[in-house]
């Protein structure tokens, strides 16, 4: 698929800021300059091209569900049987070989902590590999959406508000949402006859939950590798614990650093604290902006690794609600 300007545009501009309308499609069209109709065929050619995974929205890790990223080193001639086992393990919802002797990475988010371990369990039991959990400590960045021209660095990401109470059907809600909006006119509406509410209650509560910062964003979800940022790098630090934010705050202002974390180190196997991801275009721009980044974020003496991502074996929606999903 030939993609226009106003393709990019719709890309670059709409990651985070799907309006919170009846008619959201109507509005991007009229900034834009064109029609609610040829925005959702825009939509539809985008997502069928794989340019776009979905439009919807991404729960904050550890808020509605529990996450974890983990890892196995398999060796190299069992990488496609583990890999297969891991990527059909209910919760996996992202899987990739990365170039580093812990060669196989996963998130798998679930309902409770218990329904994550549960699944590590099975990683582990099955493939009969030692399994990784560096659960995540403290977010600086995790919502992914970034300039696809490059020219901007990432906005901080809404704090949680937990005086906000989370609601009973706010679980389903964001599975629905997790999964992708349907491309038509009044897509509030229409999730609001699957999951038996009406367009207004459903919008009120996606509101709430945006400001509240448990939904992330809402907008469009790029697939970068389609799009030419093939060259992506987790970049992992040995960080001591009291400068952690420091350098984690730092590291989000480095044009090119697209996500960043704290997890939690697995003694005597990972001690890697600090965690930032650079989507790049070539291998030697995204180097180029890690060592940027090493610079600005004062990082240069400390122990780090890059590791490449050189597969992705899955990508979807993360499990929130185990009962709306089934």
């Amino acid at each position: 698929m030939e993609l226009d300007n106003l393709d990019w545009r719709l890309m670059n501009d709409w990651q985070r800021a799907l309006p919170l309308v009846p008619h959201p499609f109507r509005i991007i069209g009229e900034t834009l300059n064109t029609t609610e109709e040829d925005i959702l065929l825009r939509l539809k050619s985008l997502l069928a091209s794989g340019s776009i995974s979905r439009v919807g929205a991404t729960c904050r890790p550890n808020t509605l569900a529990a996450s974890t990223l983990a890892a196995v080193a398999a060796p190299p001639e069992r990488i496609e049987e583990v890999a297969a086992i891991i990527t059909g393990i209910e919760g996996v919802n992202h899987s990739y070989q990365r170039e580093n002797e812990w060669n196989i990475w996963f998130v798998a988010t679930g309902p409770t902590r218990d329904f994550v371990d549960a699944a590590l369990d099975e990683v582990a039991r099955k493939t009969g590999l030692k399994v990784l959990d560096l659960r995540l400590v403290r977010p600086f960045n995790v919502d992914l959406g970034f300039a696809l021209d490059g020219t901007s660095t990432m906005p901080p990401p809404v704090p949680v508000d937990e005086t906000v109470p989370l609601e009973e059907g706010d679980r389903a809600l964001m599975q629905a949402l997790s999964e992708g909006m349907a491309l038509v006119t009044r897509p509030f509406a229409a999730l609001g006859e699957q999951l038996g509410r009406s367009e207004g209650d459903i919008l009120d509560r996606v509101r709430a939950l945006a400001q509240s910062g448990v939904l992330s964003r809402i907008g469009l979800i790029v697939r970068h590798r389609p799009l030419g940022w093939r060259s992506n790098a987790m970049c992992v630090f040995d960080v001591p614990a009291d400068e952690i934010e420091e350098k984690g705050r730092a590291l989000t202002q480095v044009q090119g650093v697209t996500l960043c974390y704290e997890r939690r180190p697995a003694p005597g196997d990972w001690p890697y604290t600090l965690y930032c991801m650079i989507h790049g275009r070539s291998r030697s721009e995204a180097l180029d902006v890690l060592s940027l980044a090493r610079v600005r974020a004062q990082l240069t003496g400390y122990d780090y690794k890059v590791l490449f991502s050189t597969r992705c074996f899955k990508q979807t929606g993360a499990l929130i609600d185990k009962t709306e999903r089934a």
